[in-house]
């Protein structure tokens, strides 16, 4: 049995979801949220608590960066500047899914990998509250979460695609409270993470356009290979690789 977290079911939850859930990752079904990691289902969603926080995966506090003109001076979306008709991009260590969103708004198709159980449920969650937002749908709709392990999903693609994204720093640093939430919560799962050149190895064999990668702006290049060019901000940097 999973000992990392519990289940629990209250009034509104989906309990189909729930259960199945709960058998998929050998864990227990409690009455209430514990003192430690619950996965929580209820009226309003999925969410995780324990250590007496609560985090559930919310894609309209960034509703802000994608309207009004915003988009266009997010970094990432630099990065990923195109124009192409039915552009697609792989977002392999997808987390919950924000760098995803931010590209999906670009216009990319864009389909996430998630190998974690409870941050996949959380961003499903997440994912199907923002398709009712009237704002956030269209972009919603663009995105596709598949759990499982990115190095294996990626050597298994059978069409073209056009930006592969890495962001292998987990999870990712931002500041605010809510970031700080999901970070004290979601570390506490102690995610599998793979290899960081098992997994650039197999962004370069899936033989995208460009590879873009998420690094603090002072570490070394991911798995020691120099990018065709960098963007830089004031604490991260996006190295571009174009193939």
């Amino acid at each position: 049995m999973n000992n990392k977290f519990e289940v629990c079911i209250q009034k509104g939850g989906q309990r189909d979801q729930a259960e199945s859930f709960a058998r998929r990752t050998a864990s227990q079904i409690v009455d209430k949220p514990g003192k430690n990691l619950t996965v929580l289902f209820d009226s309003k969603g999925v969410s995780l608590t324990g250590y007496g926080l609560t985090y559930q995966g919310d894609f309209e506090n960034m509703t802000h960066r994608v309207t009004n003109g915003r988009l266009q001076h997010e970094m990432l979306v630099r990065a990923a500047k195109s124009e192409k008709i039915g552009r697609k991009a792989i977002d392999a260590t997808a987390g919950m899914g924000e760098d995803a969103f931010l590209l999906a708004a670009q216009g990319y198709e864009v389909t996430l990998y998630e190998q974690n159980p409870v941050v996949a449920i959380l961003l499903k969650d997440a994912l199907r509250r923002a398709k009712k937002n009237m704002i956030l749908k269209e972009i919603a709709a663009r995105m596709k979460l598949v759990e499982g392990d990115s190095v294996e999903c990626m050597s298994g693609l059978l069409d073209p695609v056009d930006v592969i994204y890495l962001d292998p720093m987990f999870p990712a640093r931002q500041k605010s409270s809510l970031i700080n939430k999901k970070l004290q919560l979601i570390q506490k799962l102690e995610p599998p993470c793979s290899e960081e050149t098992d997994l650039f190895d197999a962004a370069i064999k899936a033989g995208p356009d460009k590879i873009i990668v998420k690094r603090p702006l002072k570490s070394e290049f991911l798995a020691g290979r120099k990018p065709s060019y960098t963007l830089n901000g004031k604490a991260i940097r996006y190295d571009c690789y174009t193939l």
